[in-house]
Order: C-alpha cells, then sequence, then structure tokens
C-alpha cells in the first residue's frame, strides 16, 4: 500500500473538521490528522468553545510517536491564548517535524503569525493543501471574518411555479416531510434564524432545530425583524424554554409591544429604518456579525427575502422545490425585487441538486 500523500491527508483532517460542523461555532470547525511513515496516528477536531483544538485533540491520540510526524490542519494554527492555550504551542511541545496547513486564518489574531511561530521554532511548514475544499467547509467562518456579518441563506420551499403559499395563504406543507427533514439541518447549522413579522404572525413558528443530532448543538438564535411592533409576545417564537429569541425593531415600535417582548424574556435590539420604513436589513446582519454568529438562516417571508436578494445581501439560496402548482394568486417567492429586463438580471450559479424525497434540494449562489 503506498504512502498517504498531503492532499489525502488534508482530506481526511478536512472531514474530521466537519464532525464539528453544529457543535464548534463561533469557533470554526477544524480538523488535524497526524501522520508518521505514512499511517495516521492521531486525529481530533474540535468540538465547541473552551474545548480541546483539533491539534491538541490529534496529538493526544498520537501520545509520544507524535514527535518526528506531519500534522495536517485545516485551518492554520492559532498562536494567540483565548479559551485555550495555542495550539502551536502544542505542535512545538509534541516535537512534530512538518505541519501541513489547508488555509491561512484570517482571524486578526492569526493571520500567517501561526506559521510563522512554527518555522520559528524550526518545523517545516506547508499552506496551501486542499485550499479550495477547506475554503468551501469554512465558508461561513471565512465570510464572516471578511465582512464582519453572518454568511446569509435564504431558505423556502417553493411549488413547482415558483409560489411559497397557496392564494388563500395556506403553505403547510408545500414540500414532503424528508424536505422538511433535511431543512431542519439547515438551522442546526445556522447560529440564528430569521423571520419577518408577516412570517411570525401567519406561522406561529418555532423556528427551532429539530432531529436526532438536536442535543449536539445550541439553538439557533431566533431573530424576529418588526419594526412597527405587530408581533404579540405569545406563541411559540416568545417561548424562552425552546430557544433563545432577539426582536430587532425601530424607534417606530410602540413602547407596550417592546415592554412586553422584554418581559417575555425576549432580546430587543433597536436599528434604524431600512427602505420602506421596516428594519434596516443590513444593520441587523451587521448586529449578529459583532455576536459572532458565523451563518443566518432567513426563513421568511416573501418580503424579507425580496429586500435581501434586493439589496445584495443574501449569499446563499436554498431551494426545495415540490411538484405541486399553486396558480394565480398564490405567494410569489419574493416580493418588491424589480428586474427590468433579461440583459440587467442578477445571475446565480448552481452549486449543488439532489432528490429528497420527492422534491429537489438546489443550492445557489451568486455569480
Amino acid at each position: 500500500m503506498s504512502a498517504i500523500t498531503d492532499a489525502q491527508a488534508m482530506q481526511m483532517a478536512i472531514a474530521e473538521g466537519a464532525r464539528g460542523r453544529l457543535s464548534a461555532p463561533p469557533n470554526p470547525w477544524v480538523g488535524c490528522v497526524v501522520v508518521r511513515d505514512g499511517s495516521i496516528i492521531g486525529r481530533g477536531f474540535h468540538v465547541r468553545p473552551g474545548e480541546a483544538h483539533a491539534e491538541v485533540a490529534a496529538l493526544a491520540e498520537a501520545g509520544d510517536a507524535a514527535a518526528g510526524a506531519t500534522a495536517y490542519v485545516s485551518l492554520e494554527p492559532c498562536v494567540h491564548h483565548g479559551r485555550t492555550p495555542p495550539c502551536t504551542d502544542a505542535l512545538v511541545a509534541a516535537g512534530v517535524k512538518r505541519v501541513v496547513f489547508a488555509l491561512e486564518d484570517p482571524d486578526a489574531r492569526v493571520r500567517g503569525a501561526g506559521a510563522a511561530a512554527l518555522r520559528a521554532a524550526g518545523i517545516e511548514v506547508v499552506g496551501g493543501v486542499e485550499a479550495e475544499a477547506a475554503a468551501e467547509s469554512l465558508l461561513p467562518y471565512l465570510h464572516h471574518r471578511a465582512t464582519g456579518r453572518p454568511f446569509i441563506v435564504i431558505k423556502a420551499a417553493v411549488s413547482l411555479d415558483g409560489k411559497i403559499a397557496a392564494a388563500d395563504r395556506t403553505s403547510q406543507w408545500i414540500t414532503g416531510e424528508e424536505a422538511r427533514s433535511d431543512a431542519h439541518g439547515l438551522r442546526a447549522a445556522s447560529q440564528a434564524v430569521v423571520v419577518g413579522s408577516g412570517t411570525a404572525l401567519a406561522d406561529r413558528p418555532r423556528l427551532t432545530a429539530r432531529g436526532p443530532d438536536a442535543g449536539r448543538f445550541a439553538q439557533p438564535l431566533r431573530v424576529l425583524l418588526d419594526a412597527t411592533g405587530r408581533v404579540p409576545a405569545e406563541g411559540p417564537l416568545f417561548d424562552m424554554s425552546l430557544a433563545p429569541t432577539l426582536v430587532v425593531t425601530t424607534a417606530q415600535a410602540e413602547g407596550s409591544a417592546v415592554r412586553a417582548w422584554k418581559t417575555a424574556g425576549a432580546e430587543v435590539e433597536e436599528v434604524g429604518a431600512g427602505h420602506g420604513g421596516g428594519v434596516d436589513a443590513a444593520a441587523t446582519f451587521e448586529l449578529l456579525g459583532r455576536r459572532g454568529l458565523l451563518q443566518a438562516l432567513v426563513e421568511g417571508g416573501s418580503t424579507l427575502q425580496g429586500s435581501l436578494m434586493k439589496e445584495g445581501l443574501a449569499d446563499e439560496v436554498v431551494l426545495y422545490t415540490s411538484g405541486v402548482v399553486l396558480g394565480d394568486g398564490a405567494v410569489p417567492l419574493w416580493s418588491g425585487l424589480a428586474v427590468p429586463s433579461l440583459a440587467g438580471a442578477p445571475r446565480w450559479r448552481l452549486v449543488t441538486v439532489d432528490r429528497i424525497g420527492d422534491d429537489v434540494r438546489t443550492v445557489w449562489r451568486p455569480v
């Protein structure tokens, strides 16, 4: 059997990191494998904040055999003291002779300093191995560090003719059980689930992530955008035993509504008004970014999602398309989005397409 290559080992490290995708945020989900004489002697991933980073976990599994080995890490090792000591110190202390990483960490506390510290200690350092695969895995983290706001994912269940509710405004359920279950995975992978006041009033959603993995991660923050205080402080969205809720509002909101939200246990933040008098979406996501939230899932409704598309804030669109046809008078996927001509229409590229039960899930990103 041939010795493992750098690319193969890094692919394994990226896969290890993905095991922490639901629980590591707001930290990046990093993986590490330690290889000696062509064999893997240690594996590790960052499980959750405050616990061992991937390098430390992999080195612990490798034990004394790590001396003289190569460590493969999906993100540049950290060099700063946070909740845990620097991973560069652990690698040096273990006596590894070589460190291979996929991506430079864009965090201001690292950004090349980790690699420099390892080289200063006499360790051979190689960067950029399987960088594209690692960047795809860590996309929300990289986006947050680059922009200061979460990676914004729009999710919708749509009919074959592109509608999200029938003429009578009923929408449960356009897609099948398998697609709805799959969508809970999107919630679990997000640190915030965002809805507008119209959706909150019409659907009375819980906005929690449910499924067999629910105990492995913290429930996402439920974020309600309500500029004027339309949504009463009642129902599942204001049941704090299910998950925390943040209401983002404006100075237009009635004081009684704000007091009721706070009495129910919700946090309330005020931002400026956006176009049309609603909550300023850009300011809202900047607020979420300052909280360290890496991914925000926007579930509804047509007006909110349309405004994000119009303002160019959406980073990804996930559509679950069913075979039902809802016809004239049904609610369109997005409203308020004027496109005068095909020549000037925004273009999105197809990332993935999958059959989920009797429905189809497509993932799109801006060209």
